[in-house]
């Protein structure tokens, strides 16, 4: 078994600390309130100077659902092109229809423009109404990977599901385990559904730097982060289970 892990960077610090802990990828996000949105160029280019391991950018314009509609769909397009002249190993998106099924045209289009960048498609795969249905339609499309929490709100009750999907994906395609992953749980979780690649946020909070702060303005001004140790130790559980495989 080849494990790999990826770890979410919602900021330019985080990247730097993905990479010394030794994970495998990062997924470069904004706005981790909405579940990640598409960082700006500045951001982009920053992570790719600091980063030689796997970058996978996110490619998602707004929160809330995955139906787009013409600009959303344009602007997209228009943020592959620049996550390929900036030296993106990959990109990361999913869109869905009305009805709960892959956007198979548009998202196709989407993967075609990428090219040579791999395309993983990310947990908009948790909202689809037919999980087995929409991996297949996933796989013929040509994305390399499907991230997921087996279509329920954390891997841990999704698990079932995601071993299913693994055993579905017969190779095909890799399916990913995101949400939850800690390294309490990620060799357990690894073992029980054949998953090898796996993915983190490793998220805590970053204090405020600031000496002075407006107290009348009731706010923290606390900021997203990588927790340093909580990657370590995750690499440090998928090396055990790499000898024991």
């Amino acid at each position: 078994m080849n494990y790999k892990l990826e770890v979410i960077a919602f900021s330019i610090e985080s990247c730097s600390i993905i990479q010394k802990a030794g994970a495998h990828r990062i997924e470069l996000c904004d706005n981790p309130g909405e579940g990640g949105t598409t960082p700006s160029c500045g951001m982009i280019k920053k992570a790719r100077e600091l980063a030689s391991i796997e970058l996978y950018t996110m490619i998602r314009p707004r929160g809330g659902d995955f139906f787009y509609n013409a600009d959303e769909f344009d602007a997209m397009k228009e943020d592959i092109k620049l996550c390929k002249q900036l030296g993106c190993d990959g990109v990361v998106f999913g869109l869905l229809n009305t009805d709960g099924t892959v956007d198979k045209e548009r998202t196709a289009q989407l993967v075609e423009l990428a090219y040579p960048m791999g395309v993983t498609f990310h947990r908009a795969f948790d909202r689809a109404r037919d999980a087995f249905e929409a991996l297949e339609t996933i796989i013929d499309i040509g994305c390399e990977r499907v991230l997921t929490s087996g279509l329920h709100p954390n891997v841990t009750e999704g698990k079932d599901v995601l071993k299913q999907l693994v055993t579905a994906a017969d190779d095909r395609i890799i399916i990913m385990p995101g949400s939850g992953v800690r390294h309490t749980n990620l060799a357990e979780l690894a073992q029980f559904t054949g998953a090898v690649e796996l993915h983190t946020s490793a998220r805590t909070n970053l204090a405020s730097g600031m000496k002075y702060i407006n107290t009348q303005m009731n706010e923290d001004l606390l900021s997203v982060t990588v927790d340093e140790a909580e990657v370590l130790a995750c690499v440090h559980a998928l090396k055990q289970l790499q000898q024991l495989s």
